[in-house]
């Protein structure tokens, strides 16, 4: 499942919890209770569904046939999942014949008397006829998904006429139990088949195949879909709705893409690459998709970023993206390729428990380092990689959590910077010192040993032993089973009468934790390069080298794969060489970021880097430099303006130029308003609005018909600062309609200043409500960060309307 933060986009996941910010629970009794795989006393064999949906209700009707065997041990009896359901009946099933059986509905799991003992191994049957009520079922969710009740309908009377009726599930963790009585555990698989009867108007969407459809005389339709090869609760799927269907294909296995209609000419821009990643991971870990096919569905008000349910994806809605946003580069593109890496590791392969969730989410964290470095290019795998190490450094309460975390305070907390980011660069590590064939040699053993099965991370330990013929416990007990990283001070000491280059590295973290580190040093002498290989393996290590003449540049860490936080204590003639030398992404970014602390005009240089990322963070870079305003360096960005052909950073470039407020970029912001980019078209916009102040908020209102993005942020801060009393419906509109994320919050100023100057009290209260509705959807986790926003707003706006709309906004506070 592909999560982020809410502070930091959540338009776009599960993920993370109040822990990651410094907040832990208060109650620790956690810290003594082992989490240990759910026990195994039955195990699922194959779950047959026959549901139909009350949408005035929000009430699916069901009809389950369960298939169970017990694991080893005879029993009598059987404890189900069933959360907050109306159980009609529980019968044993006997060929066609039913027997009631006895059980307890404590509202959420189900006691049943089997009336036999069954032998370990032998097969029974149960039917339950239930109603499930998933809105009366009080379930908690995370900071990673802000909801836990299964099974939502979407607009389901209609009544909101700008979102569609939908129905989709969610089941991880364990929230597929409010709609189906099961064994609602990783470590559990089942095959299943399930018939839907919808409105005939809808489409619908499960694992599997669609089998069959039966029109009903009620204006109906049933479909049938059934999946044959076993897979976990929690990755059951049902989708329905208004879609169109769009097809690929991938070695004759459908791959579809459930968009909304008006999405539909936009949904290969999207989703168009998924048969290549098919291919690339398929050939990279020698095992083939395994699933009959592959379809990927956007869910309105979905509870997080996207979900793996096996052979059909669900993605929120922040998927959708137009022509012109996807000028600017496809923003899901890494979730895409996140989730489909889970249909090996998560789906074919699944966690044994949620202690091990390293072995479903780090992996599907690198796999996007992997598809990114694939498809373009070994600078922007590494551009993904810091990303993800950089997420996690800046989280430091996240360096007391293990990898596999046997304590936790509820499931839901393992969902975080550590089972994602952090794993993640553990398999970079890992990847590096095993090396290519060997890591996905390893890769590929685990998942053809546990095929279809749970798996753990010893599981994979073994794997790879299996395969590199080494002891790898040293390097699990380090990452996996340990916590923390190391906290490095690099310093350098040369003798040129002994000839003799000394590099020292001392592991400052403030623990007793000595980690264990194979790494390489790149010593360069003029235009030659010689590299060692060594181990840091104490406190304090001492690596000397002999020379004739002084290097350099000494490049500690050279291939830049480590999981740790570094002070490199190089000089500036050092920096200087690693910029001209030093071939990664990582040496560069370092060199440029010291030219920027240090104020030196070799920052300038990063301008004609060959990564637009790098070109892009010079640029903002200079601007906050003392040489914003050197002719050489404005040249300079001028010519990227004009040239540049990766697009954001041609608005990086405008955006620069903007600040100079100089006349002579007049038609340069002229020729690019309207570009296909909203991020140079923002940015031309900004530029314009700068040159003639008093016609912003008319260039704003002309642009603002298709407005997002870039584009979006510029025209909605001219006109909701500039903007009228007669401006309310627009305005209001835009920030109503804007997707719950780190931009809505920032509107959220701006929206507050502009009804401070709106006379019309109705339409202050109006306003003053969509607030309120938004710091209501945020998920309780972050409001501590999001409360300073709403409260200071709010204030300014009882302060500036009267006593009458500060009881207002008390009142609706509450």
């Amino acid at each position: 499942m592909k999560k982020r933060l809410f502070l930091l986009a959540l338009v776009a996941g599960p993920l993370f919890t109040m822990a990651q910010f410094g907040q832990e629970p208060k109650d620790t009794s956690w810290k003594k209770i082992y989490r240990a795989s759910s026990p195994r006393v039955n195990d699922l064999v194959h779950t047959k569904l026959d549901v139909r949906f009350d949408y005035d209700k929000a009430w699916m009707y069901g009809k389950e046939w369960l298939t169970l065997k017990p694991h080893f041990y005879p029993t009598d009896s059987l404890t189900l999942d069933a959360k907050g359901m109306e159980i009609k009946e529980i019968s044993m099933m006997n060929g066609t014949a039913k027997s009631a059986l006895k059980y307890v509905n404590d509202g959420m799991q189900l006691k049943i008397m089997l009336g036999k003992t069954y032998k370990g191994g032998e097969n029974y049957t149960i039917y339950i006829d239930y109603i499930s009520k998933p809105n009366d079922v009080v379930v908690h969710g995370s900071a990673a998904i802000n909801d836990a009740k299964g099974l939502y309908f979407i607009n389901p009377k209609g009544e909101d006429k700008d979102k569609p009726t939908q129905i989709w599930t969610q089941g991880e963790t364990e929230a597929n139990s409010v709609w189906m009585p099961t064994i609602d555990k990783p470590n559990q698989k089942t095959t299943d088949e399930i018939y839907m009867t919808v409105p005939a108007k809808y489409v619908t969407l499960s694992n599997g195949l669609l089998i069959s459809q039966k029109k009903n005389a009620d204006g109906t339709r049933t479909d049938y879909w059934k999946m044959d090869l076993p897979h976990a609760p929690y990755l059951f799927f049902m989708g329905v709705g208004d879609y169109a269907i769009i097809k690929d294909s991938w070695k004759g296995k459908e791959v579809s893409y459930y968009v909304e209609k008006d999405q539909a000419p936009y949904a290969r821009g999207v989703f168009g690459l998924t048969p290549e990643m098919i291919q690339f991971y398929s050939t990279k870990l020698g095992v083939d998709y395994a699933w009959p096919k592959y379809s990927q569905i956007v869910g309105r008000d979905y509870v997080s970023g996207a979900m793996e349910n096996t052979s059909a994806t669900l993605h929120q809605e922040s998927a959708y993206q137009n022509a012109r946003q996807l000028t600017d580069g496809n923003s899901w593109e890494t979730v895409i390729c996140h989730e489909l890496f889970h249909q090996w590791f998560g789906d074919l392969v699944t966690c044994e428990s949620w202690s091990n969730i390293t072995v479903n989410e780090s992996m599907a964290d690198y796999s996007q380092t992997l598809w990114t470095e694939y498809k373009h290019g070994k600078d922007a795998g590494d551009y993904e990689n810091q990303q993800g190490l950089t997420q996690y450094l800046n989280s430091p309460n996240d360096a007391k959590k293990d990898l596999v975390r046997f304590h936790y305070a509820d499931k839901e907390d393992v969902f975080d910077l550590v089972s994602y980011q952090k794993g993640g660069r553990v398999h970079q590590m890992l990847r590096n010192y095993v090396g290519e064939d060997a890591y996905f040699k390893s890769l590929n053993n685990y998942l053809t040993t546990n095929k279809f099965k749970p798996g753990e991370s010893g599981q994979m330990r073994l794997a790879f032993e299996e395969v590199t013929g080494q002891d790898m416990n040293w390097f699990w007990n380090q990452w996996f089973y340990g916590s923390g990283h190391p906290i490095v001070k690099i310093d350098y000491a040369y003798d040129d009468a002994a000839g003799k280059a000394s590099v020292i590295i001392e592991q400052t973290q403030k623990t007793d934790k000595v980690f264990r580190l194979p790494i390489a040093i790149d010593v360069y002498t003029g235009a030659t390069k010689k590299r060692y290989n060594v181990w840091v393996e104490n406190k304090i290590d001492t690596f000397t080298f002999n020379y004739t003449q002084r290097p350099e540049l000494i490049n500690v860490d050279a291939d830049k794969v480590m999981l740790w936080a570094k002070t490199d204590n190089k000089t500036a003639d050092n920096f200087v060489k690693q910029w001209k030398s030093a071939p990664l992404y990582l040496d560069r970014k370092e060199a440029l970021d010291y030219f920027a602390k240090k104020g030196m005009k070799e920052l300038a240089e990063g301008l004609k880097d060959k990564f637009a990322p790098l070109r892009r963070g010079t640029i903002d870079n200079l601007g906050k430099s003392k040489f914003a305003k050197d002719a050489d360096v404005i040249a300079a960005v001028e010519t990227i303006a004009n040239t540049e052909k990766d697009r954001r950073t041609k608005a990086a470039a405008i955006n620069f130029l903007a600040k100079t407020k100089d006349a002579k970029y007049l038609s340069l912001y002229k020729n690019n308003v309207a570009d296909s980019s909203y991020s140079v078209a923002g940015a031309a916009l900004t530029g314009l609005a700068e040159l003639d102040q008093a016609n912003a908020y008319t260039l704003a209102k002309q642009y603002s018909n298709d407005a997002k993005g870039e584009l979006g942020d510029e025209v909605s801060d001219i006109i909701m600062s500039n903007g009228t009393e007669a401006d309310f419906d627009f305005i209001a509109g835009r920030y109503d309609k804007a997707p719950i994320s780190q931009e809505k919050l920032t509107m959220t100023e701006t929206f507050c200043n502009y009804l401070q100057k709106v006379n019309n009290i109705s339409n202050v209260k109006k306003g003053i409500d969509m607030i309120l509705k938004f710091r209501k959807a945020v998920p309780e986790q972050f409001r501590g960060f999001t409360e300073p926003t709403f409260k200071a707003g709010l204030d300014k706006i009882g302060k500036a309307k009267g006593q009458e709309i500060a009881d207002y906004i008390t009142n609706g506070m509450k």
